[in-house]
C-alpha cells in the first residue's frame, strides 16, 4: 500500500531573494507534479521536517514548480539556509484551489498583503493563461515598505497585460518610494468595476485580512463573493492532526481557500 507521508524527491535548482526574509526556490520534482491555483504541498527537509506552503509559480508547469517562503520557523530558516543543489521533499497536492470556472464572466479584485502575494501569484498565472474568460483582473497588493515588496520586477511587467489593473501601496513610505502610501484598504477605492458581477480574492496576514473583508463588504461585495485563502495552523495536510480546525472544517482538506460566507459565524477566525 502507498505510503501517504513519503515525499516525492525533488532539488533545488534557484534560489531568488525577493526581501530580507523572503526567498523563491524553484524546484525540480524527479517526477512531473501537477497542482490547481491555491492548493497547497508540504515541503519537506529529508530527515528533519516539513511544513506547508502554497506554490507561486503558473499550475500549468508540471516540471518545475516555485515555492515563496518567508523565514518564520525552524524549517523556514533551514530552506533559507539551503542552496542550489538541495534535495528536498513534496507531497501533495492538499486542499481545495480557487474555483475558476466561478470567475469566468466576471471582474476579478485580487488583495493581497506582504508574503501573501505568493499563492495569488500563482492564481495571477491561471488568469492570464486564460485571460479571455474573464472580463478583467485587478490587483491591490500592500507591503510594509517598498523594501518588502515581493516580485519587484514582476509587477509592473503583469500590468502591461490586458485586462489588467494594478494599484500598490505601502504602510511606510521612503524618498524612492514614488507610489501610494497607506495601508491597503486605502486603495481600495474608485475601483473600475461592476459590483453586480465581481468576486474579490483575499490572502495576507490575518489582521490584513480581517480589515480588507471589512472594507470589501463595506464596498458592497457580498460574503459568497470574498474568496479567503486560510492557511493558518496546518501540519500534516491530510486533516488528521487536527491543528487548522476552522469551526466545523479543517483548513487543509476543506480550504484552503474558503468563501467568507462559509467562515463568517465562526468565532475568532483571524486569530
Amino acid at each position: 500500500m502507498k505510503n501517504i507521508y513519503l515525499p516525492i524527491e525533488a532539488t533545488i535548482e534557484d534560489v531568488i531573494s525577493e526581501t530580507s526574509n523572503i526567498k523563491t526556490f524553484l524546484i525540480r520534482p524527479k517526477q512531473p507534479f501537477s497542482f490547481k491555483t491555491g492548493q497547497f504541498i508540504e515541503l519537506s527537509m529529508p530527515g528533519i521536517g516539513e511544513a506547508p506552503f502554497t506554490p507561486s509559480s503558473d499550475p500549468n508547469i508540471s516540471e518545475v514548480m516555485e515555492v515563496t517562503i518567508m523565514k518564520a520557523g525552524r524549517i523556514t530558516s533551514l530552506l533559507h539556509q539551503a542552496s542550489k543543489g538541495t534535495t528536498v521533499g513534496i507531497r501533495g497536492p492538499y486542499g481545495k484551489g480557487y474555483p475558476l470556472e466561478s470567475f469566468e464572466g466576471k471582474d476579478i479584485l485580487i488583495l493581497g498583503g506582504g508574503v501573501g502575494l505568493a499563492p495569488l501569484r500563482s492564481l495571477l498565472f491561471s488568469l492570464f493563461s486564460d485571460i479571455d474568460k474573464y472580463n478583467k483582473v485587478l490587483l491591490r497588493y500592500g507591503a510594509r515598505s517598498s523594501a518588502d515588496i515581493v516580485y519587484k520586477t514582476a509587477i509592473p511587467q503583469w500590468a502591461k497585460k490586458k485586462k489588467v489593473d494594478i494599484v500598490t501601496t505601502v504602510d511606510v513610505g521612503d524618498p524612492g518610494w514614488k507610489g501610494n502610501v497607506g495601508l491597503v484598504t486605502t486603495i481600495l477605492k474608485d475601483l473600475p468595476l461592476n459590483l453586480k458581477k465581481a468576486v474579490a480574492i483575499v490572502c495576507g496576514p490575518p489582521i490584513m485580512m480581517k480589515f480588507g473583508v471589512l472594507k470589501l463588504m463595506d464596498l458592497g461585495f457580498k460574503p459568497q463573493e470574498i474568496y479567503l485563502s486560510m492557511e493558518k495552523n496546518m501540519s500534516c495536510g491530510l486533516g488528521k492532526c487536527g491543528h487548522c480546525r476552522i469551526g466545523k472544517f479543517y483548513a487543509c482538506k476543506d480550504g484552503p481557500v474558503f468563501t467568507y460566507e462559509e467562515l463568517k459565524d465562526i468565532p475568532d477566525i483571524w486569530d
